[in-house]
């Protein structure tokens, strides 16, 4: 397997203000913590060149396993090896294979425009000029957004953006791409681009694809298997079809991912 989590734990602190008219002033003095589990022993498996759907709601643990996945945070427990290296021991090798792309945040200079950023991690990942050339055309070409190139960042929309996102998250040719919402806040035109790249760039390349997202028609449109997390724990790892047939049998076309959630957590619960 490239990408394997085995029984991966992982909490956070949250601090809450106490309440009642005067919370704010015994807050200063006395915080109340709480310990939020965000992953309860989660565990699965990728192959290579395989494009998988991660879905759940807010909170379920989805971009900590990314993050986790990506080097970024360090769990508390179980093991974690992508491409046989533990991320967060392995930092800059693991980096130099893998590719990131938040939909709520970028990883492109806000005030510059977006050439001087691919310029920026080229020199970062050490790519070649003669590589970097080719493909920067090939993916600014694919993506459109050649016309962009010298345009500040803060001056795109948002679907401009995410493009030039992948294009970053894609120069130095991962065999992995992590993609945590990239759709989100995009029109329906951009959304049918982005999607038509990810599958070309899965088939073509055969790059790894790990899609976290909330919109349903993003994994019926590019995926054949999908993860469904909610309150910590894997719910389902399997066939979309599959999944469709035991939680949404009612539904043809578009999953309610919130009503599956419930049914699987309560399935949980019985057995």
């Amino acid at each position: 397997m490239q990408i394997e989590l085995r029984d991966i734990r992982k909490s956070f602190k949250v601090y809450k203000r106490p309440e009642g008219k005067w919370g704010l002033l015994r807050g200063a003095l006395m915080r109340n913590v709480e310990v939020v589990e965000a992953l309860s022993g989660i565990s699965f498996g990728i192959a290579e060149g395989e494009l998988v759907g991660y879905i759940g709601p807010n909170g379920a643990g989805k971009s900590t396993s990314v993050k986790i996945m990506s080097g970024i945070l360090t769990p508390d427990g179980g093991e974690c090896r992508i491409m046989g290296r533990v991320p967060w021991k392995e930092r800059t090798a693991h980096v130099s294979r893998i590719g990131v792309v938040f939909g709520q945040r970028s990883q492109l200079w806000w005030d510059v425009p977006v050439e001087d950023s691919f310029d920026v991690l080229r020199d970062i990942y050490g790519i070649a000029p003669g590589d970097y050339r080719t493909r920067l055309a090939e993916l600014t070409a694919t993506l459109d957004v050649g016309a962009l190139l010298r345009t500040p960042v803060r001056q795109l929309s948002l679907g401009q953006r995410m493009r030039c996102e992948l294009v970053a998250a894609l120069l130095h040719r991962p065999q992995i791409l992590f993609l945590d919402e990239p759709t989100i806040g995009l029109d329906a035109v951009s959304k049918l681009a982005l999607r038509s790249f990810l599958k070309e760039e899965n088939r073509k390349h055969g790059v790894t694809m790990l899609l976290t997202t909330h919109d349903m028609d993003d994994i019926e449109a590019l995926c054949e298997r999908v993860m469904v997390i909610g309150h910590g724990q894997l719910l389902y790892d399997g066939q979309l079809a599959g999944l469709q047939t035991k939680y949404a049998p009612e539904v043809t076309l578009k999953v309610n991912t919130d009503a599956m959630i419930a049914a699987m957590y309560n399935d949980l619960a019985l057995t």
